[in-house]
């Protein structure tokens, strides 16, 4: 399945997470928010249950979506601009939003309903990128404020796996359907503005 995927690019695994728990439930609390991150150095992943130990693993209502992707690169633009705005630039996380696996150098966005995989030398995990992974409001207590609004059309893809294997920590090969611009892993995409309807239009034209 892997080798169907023409464009090959050589990217970091900067972070991984299974958490057991869902952490980021109901109104944002700092005591929650300053507790250790779950972060790991492997983590398993199983066609069509997620990763072994997290909090989305086996469930039905998510295993089209059990395995989160995120592009550093979002999380340090993010910073980048928040820093400028309140004088306190500052490095955030890798793993303050959540995401199960965090990369650097793949433009994460652009494999919204594409099929891609990741090999770290422990067998090649092909996932099916679905729809965008959006922040909550979590994201200005953990990152900073602002980041809930920052980090929107940035806030990585929910996926389902669709083999088992392993991720860790280090350089992996990701193998995508369509062409990745790595320049472009910290830009945020924006939804394409509505055509008009045209409802005025035919209102008036019913009224000759």
């Amino acid at each position: 399945m892997a080798d169907d995927l023409p464009y090959r690019y050589d990217v970091e695994v900067v972070g991984l997470l299974a958490s057991p728990a869902h952490r980021y439930d109901g109104r944002p609390a700092a005591e929650v928010a300053a507790r250790p991150v779950e972060s790991q150095d492997r983590v398993e992943v199983r066609a069509g249950l997620g990763v072994v130990g997290d909090r989305y693993f086996g469930r039905p209502a998510h295993r089209d979506a059990s395995v989160t992707v995120l592009a550093v690169e979002a999380l340090e633009a993010l910073a980048q601009e928040l820093g400028s705005a309140l004088g306190t630039p500052a490095p955030f996380d890798p793993l303050a939003a959540r995401r199960n696996v965090v990369l650097r150098g793949a433009e994460v966005e652009a494999l919204r309903g594409q099929p891609f995989s990741l090999d770290c030398g422990e067998g090649v995990v092909v996932l099916a990128g679905g729809r965008p992974a959006h922040p909550c409001a979590w994201m200005d207590l953990v990152l900073a404020p602002g980041a809930h609004r920052g980090l929107r059309g940035r806030g990585g893809v929910r996926c389902a796996p669709r083999t088992n294997g392993v991720l860790r920590i280090g350089p992996a090969v990701l193998r995508s359907a369509v062409p990745l611009d790595p320049a472009r892993a910290g830009v945020a995409v924006r939804p394409a503005p509505r055509p008009p309807t045209g409802r005025g239009r035919d209102q008036r034209s019913a009224s000759v």
